[in-house]
């Protein structure tokens, strides 16, 4: 597999080809705006960091701290410090490894489960980072015949082993969200999915499942990491993107996704992405 060395053309080959990919980065950066993006992403450090910023908490970053970030969870190095910042970065396409599970073995399950203690990172032991090591290198240097067996079989391998610190860690999962993806919040990702296009509210999709507000955000919430609002802003950033990149004005791009307020649509695009919807376009369309 071939190791990136920028996370963004890493990120954009694993949403190309639907997979995963394995960027290893380790030249001194500026410390970033906050962003989102449509994939998985594991972070492991190697060396330097000072502070993460995932989904409005805050993280110190050690040698061997690894986070699990979810699709669309909003994140950022809020500082760093005087010793380059060497780390490896997965991004993960989030139905390839829904494909990889199995009745028993749930590879989504350190994403797609959060309880109220939750807490992205996970320190690994000297043992268990020789372990993370040495599945990635397996991955990178795998070529030749069969060299794409090896590689999603030591990527399954990859994501058993990490699975198994992450359920480890996070003892007090209910029984209604381990190993398995909740139906309710199914059915409300596939309504806002269909409906992205029109007003959505928490009392509207309450009333529509018969649910109250409350339970249906905390439900949402332990099934997927992210709140309601979260998820819907994202999910419309992520096809205003696509819109733009096929060509669309940024006037027609704002009314297929849903924004009611042309301005609004403007400062939220900026905010999740870094920069305005018509540099964007031009970005993608040059």
């Amino acid at each position: 597999m071939k190791e990136y060395n920028s996370c963004s053309d890493s990120i954009k080959n694993c949403i190309d080809n639907k997979y995963f990919s394995i960027a290893h980065l380790y030249k001194e950066e500026k410390s970033m705006s906050m962003h989102i993006h449509d994939c998985y992403e594991i972070y492991y450090s190697i060396s330097g960091g000072k502070q993460f910023l995932i989904d409005n908490k805050f993280y110190d970053i050690k040698p061997g701290d690894l986070f699990v970030i979810n699709q669309f969870e909003s994140h950022y190095i809020s500082q760093l410090d005087k010793i380059v910042h060497e780390r490896i970065v997965i991004s993960i396409y989030p139905e390839f490894l829904k494909s990889c599970c199995t009745n028993n073995t749930n590879l989504d399950f350190c994403f797609s489960t959060r309880d109220n203690n939750f807490s992205h990172k996970i320190s690994l032991n000297k043992d268990a980072q020789s372990r993370f090591i040495y599945f990635i290198n397996k991955i990178l240097a795998s070529d030749g015949f069969g060299s794409d067996v090896i590689e999603h079989a030591s990527f399954l391998e990859l994501m058993t082993f990490l699975n198994k610190i992450y359920i480890k860690n996070h003892t007090d999962f209910t029984d209604s969200f381990s190993y398995k993806y909740n139906n309710q919040v199914d059915s409300i990702i596939e309504y806002i999915n269909d409906n992205i296009m029109n007003e959505i509210s928490i009392d509207d999709l309450a009333n529509n499942f018969y649910l109250s507000s409350s339970y249906i955000c905390r439900i949402f919430k332990a099934a997927t990491g992210t709140t309601i609002n979260k998820y819907v802003t994202a999910r419309r950033i992520s096809i205003a993107k696509s819109l733009l990149s096929d060509g669309e004005s940024v006037n027609s791009v704002c009314e297929k996704c849903g924004f009611n307020d042309y301005s609004n649509f403007l400062k939220t695009f900026k905010k999740a992405v870094g920069i305005s919807p018509k540099k964007y376009s031009n970005f993608s369309t040059s």
